[in-house]
């Protein structure tokens, strides 16, 4: 049977990005996930690797620096704990303008709702052209989808911040009385 090599399409300007600077980026991401990338100028990548569970993470890897995050911050998906999940705000919305003004409702004035969704669920965010990609564990993420949804929906900052505050201290009474 023959292998096929996993696909990954990200934006050409990300490119430079995902190969870094006399390609440490590249070479990094292929010592950490024992593959090889073939990346094409105008951004498309072939990841092969020596199993399937390797390539599909470095598939996220690849997609997380395409969706705007710095390689160090999506090498913590080479992680067991660290998932990524990418928005498609056309699924959300129905025009350019809408994603526009949505987006900087979800970065919020001076980068305050973002950083806000970031702390209170343990996430890193990015934004970039149609999507909001989100790093971290299946619980934050889950919170964080949450609240950019509600965003989307129209709920006010205010109602978001409640909602993500309130979520906060359960999740950290959980905790206390789990190690207890």
């Amino acid at each position: 049977m023959i292998k096929l090599p996993i696909l990954v399409s990200i934006p050409e300007d990300r490119v430079p990005i995902l190969i870094g600077k006399n390609a440490e980026t590249k070479k990094e991401i292929e010592f950490r996930g024992k593959c090889t990338l073939k990346i094409s100028k105008e951004g498309n990548v072939e990841i092969e690797g020596e199993n399937a569970a390797e390539e599909w993470k470095i598939r996220d890897i690849v997609t997380a620096i395409g969706r705007g995050f710095n390689p160090n911050l999506a090498f913590k998906l080479f992680s067991e704990n660290f998932y990524l999940e990418v928005l498609n705000l056309r699924d959300y919305l129905k025009s350019e303008h809408a994603i526009h003004r949505q987006k900087a409702r979800i970065i919020g004035t001076q980068g305050k709702t973002k950083k806000t969704i970031e702390e209170l669920t343990g996430v890193h965010l990015s934004i970039y052209g149609h999507t909001v990609a989100i790093i971290g564990d299946e619980e934050g993420i889950g919170l964080a989808k949450e609240a950019i949804v509600m965003l989307l929906s129209g709920k006010t900052h205010s109602t978001v911040y409640s909602f993500l505050e309130k979520q906060a201290k359960i999740n950290k009474i959980f905790v206390i009385s789990k190690e207890v």
